[in-house]
């Protein structure tokens, strides 16, 4: 095997490691082809392709996300990560863990960790790496490895809710989510959501976006039933996706470019969190991009049509 085989071979690997690392796709397929140009400039042969690979990527994330962080810091309103359709690395024995680990409330907690405590949990807990392996890719003893990986664990579990829906579960109420948004069914969706529901939206000031978190099942079904039969008005459609690992919804204009996603998290049979990402910036990856401030103004002009 050639090293080009060997780099498409682990390609989905590597970027399922750099994804959950940075949690945006395009810094991602950034990290896996730098990695490639230097696993093809290095002159001597490796050991083993997947291991230097592996280490190569993780490394170029890590020094990705420190250079980063500033920039989230700085971020206008809510950050989250980069919505993902699909992830490409498939291993069927750990089919449930890398499923929980792309979620975007997974994601989120990960960003409270240290650069190099996330790296850790990422090789060890979610992909299963030997710890010799986890050191040599970041840099540090074993030791020091295994102590990152339990103040990681204990952060991660700190922020875990108690119960997790399972995957059925969340696709019953999903459907009976979006079918009761299409209707701008207000009883119908509030009766799906948590008490303490929230509805949050990133548009890192460049598209619009909620002042603040929308909190309560009744203002949240009010505000999403009020808004989604005018969004239909200048003809906005949605299609069902999972949107990292949970049910969600990529929303379209009428030319079918992206205007934002969608994406439940359920827990205890019902919705406890609403996100939405706005930010042109993220959807890139998804398709051409829609004008959300455009959209934003055909919505307006429709509702004082109807006051």
């Amino acid at each position: 095997m050639n090293k080009v085989e060997e780099f498409e071979e682990l390609r989905p690997l590597l970027f399922s490691i750099a994804y959950r690392i940075l949690g945006s796709v395009s810094e991602a397929e950034d990290a896996v082809q730098e990695a490639w140009l230097r696993f093809d400039g290095s002159e001597t042969r490796v050991a083993s392709a997947k291991a230097f690979l592996s280490t190569t990527v993780t490394r170029i994330s890590i020094d990705v996300l420190r250079s980063a962080r500033v920039r989230r810091e700085e971020y206008v309103g809510p950050w989250f990560p980069e919505p993902l359709l699909s992830d490409p690395y498939q291993d069927p024995e750990r089919s449930a863990e890398l499923a929980d680990s792309v979620s975007m409330a997974a994601l989120l907690l990960l960003e409270r960790l240290s650069p190099l405590e996330r790296s850790v949990f990422v090789l060890r807990e979610v992909f299963g790496f030997g710890f010799d392996d986890v050191a040599s890719a970041v840099g540090r003893s074993q030791t020091a490895c295994r102590q990152l990986l339990v103040r990681a664990r204990r952060h991660m579990r700190a922020g875990r809710p108690r119960f997790e829906a399972d995957r059925q579960e969340r696709q019953e109420l999903a459907t009976r989510f979006f079918d009761a948004l299409r209707e701008g069914d207000v009883d119908g969706l509030r009766d799906l959501l948590a008490a303490d529901v929230q509805l949050v939206g990133d548009g890192g000031g460049k598209a619009p976006q909620l002042a603040r978190a929308v909190t309560g099942a009744d203002g949240v079904a009010r505000l999403l039933a009020s808004v989604f039969p005018l969004m239909a008005r200048v003809d906005v459609t949605f299609e069902r996706h999972e949107v990292n690992s949970r049910p969600g919804a990529v929303f379209r204009d009428r030319d079918g470019r992206v205007l934002h996603t969608l994406v439940l998290d359920v827990l205890d049979g019902r919705i406890r969190t609403i996100r939405s990402v706005i930010n042109p910036d993220k959807l890139g990856h998804l398709g051409p991009v829609a004008d959300a401030w455009a959209v934003h103004g055909e919505v307006q002009r429709a509702r004082r049509r109807t006051e």
